[in-house]
């Protein structure tokens, strides 16, 4: 067989996305079936239950478990501040008393006159889920969320690191293939999505969070950057929770990568339009990309774009989307027809790659993609 069929990343000018909005605890939705809706709207609203402090309020006070109800000042079900009494013993002939104050603001949830323990339960935290991209509403799921619709440009890529932002695109460099260095970014980046070419270093990250920028887009980096920005090392299995301050999106992979001409070029495009970005990254089930998504202006004639497979053959750049060789780019130079029992002891089809640095390797077909020339 000469060639194959492998999915590569989305870069489209005008596609359908569909992002579900959910929220984790049961709560209320904010808009209805059909209403447009804003990025930064809030589109649903719950309370997650504060955390639980248990208090040994026999063993602080020197009673019985059974006397416990009796000194209590407040009540089941009842709020208390922080530092306000919740209980106090009889002391001796009414002196020397022994009493407890609330460690924080909550509401008494129990008295155990067996235990001895009384449980109080900090104050719930508000959650809001947002709507993220301008759109419809096409479903809404009572009580837990709503789905959202439109029509966007929209650009995936190999690897991120933190969550969703929303900002406007500003490319500051000329060509793919130009590093982005800290002297690009100026403070007029704040709150923006900053496009470079084909290598973002340490400094650069720091520059974009020193700055304010909302998320950085390149082609590469090294892993020890990101461990740099981050203070720690960071795997690659999923991504998107990380308190970083910037959002880091990779669209080719770890080294000195130029940007696909395409990717560049679209992004180029959409300079001055807001986007919304979002980091999070997974590779194995379930497969979550890197985004970034500029919603089509309405009253736009821009067609949907369709997202086609492409062919994989002898001589196609791709690049490996899992370990141990994951964001490295080789050749493809043989695809053996044949399933192949690999190490995992799965027998799959393979293929042969001829890496940048002129090594040989097989992986299997499902952890390569085709990369845009």
């Amino acid at each position: 067989m000469g060639h194959a069929y492998t999915p590569g990343l989305k870069v489209t000018k005008a596609t359908v996305i569909r992002k579900e909005r959910r929220l984790p605890v049961p709560g209320a939705v904010l808009v209805k079936m059909g209403e447009t809706v804003k990025a930064t709207q809030t589109v649903a609203k719950a309370d997650l239950p504060g955390n639980v402090v248990p208090l040994n309020v026999a063993g602080k006070l020197g009673i019985q478990p059974h006397e416990v109800p009796e000194a209590m000042r407040v009540r089941e079900g009842e709020a208390i501040k922080k530092g306000e009494l919740v209980a106090v013993s009889k002391g001796i002939m009414g002196l020397m008393k022994t009493s407890l104050k609330a460690p924080c603001d909550g509401t008494i949830e129990s008295v155990s006159a067996i235990t001895g323990q009384v449980i109080l339960r900090e104050p719930p935290v508000p959650i809001e889920v947002k709507a993220y991209i301008d759109g419809k509403v096409v479903e809404v799921v009572e009580g837990e969320g709503v789905f959202v619709e439109t029509t966007a440009s929209f650009v995936q890529g190999i690897f991120g690191i933190g969550g969703e932002v929303i900002g406007e695109i500003k490319v500051v460099v000329d060509s793919p293939d130009q590093e982005l260095t800290p002297s690009l970014i100026t403070p007029e980046a704040r709150g923006k999505v900053i496009v470079g070419g084909s290598f973002v270093p340490t400094e650069s990250m720091r520059k974009a969070l020193e700055v304010g920028a909302v998320a950085l887009v390149a082609g590469g980096t090294d892993d020890r950057n990101l461990k740099d920005f981050m203070g720690y090392d960071i795997g690659v299995a999923i991504t998107g929770q990380e308190d970083i301050g910037v959002t880091v999106i990779l669209t080719e992979g770890f080294g000195r990568l130029r940007m696909a001409r395409k990717t560049f070029d679209l992004l180029k495009s959409l300079e001055g339009k807001v986007a919304s970005v979002n980091g999070a990254t997974q590779i194995r089930a379930g497969v979550i990309r890197p985004e970034i998504i500029v919603p089509v202006e309405e009253g736009s004639t821009l067609e949907e774009e369709s997202v086609e497979e492409g062919v994989l053959e002898i001589g196609s750049l791709v690049r490996v989307i899992r370990e141990p060789y994951f964001g490295l780019i080789g050749e493809v130079t043989k695809l053996p027809p044949e399933p192949t029992v690999i190490e995992t002891e799965a027998r799959v089809r393979i293929l042969e790659l001829r890496l940048e640095d002129g090594k040989t390797v097989t992986v299997p077909r499902a952890n390569v993609e085709l990369i845009e020339m």
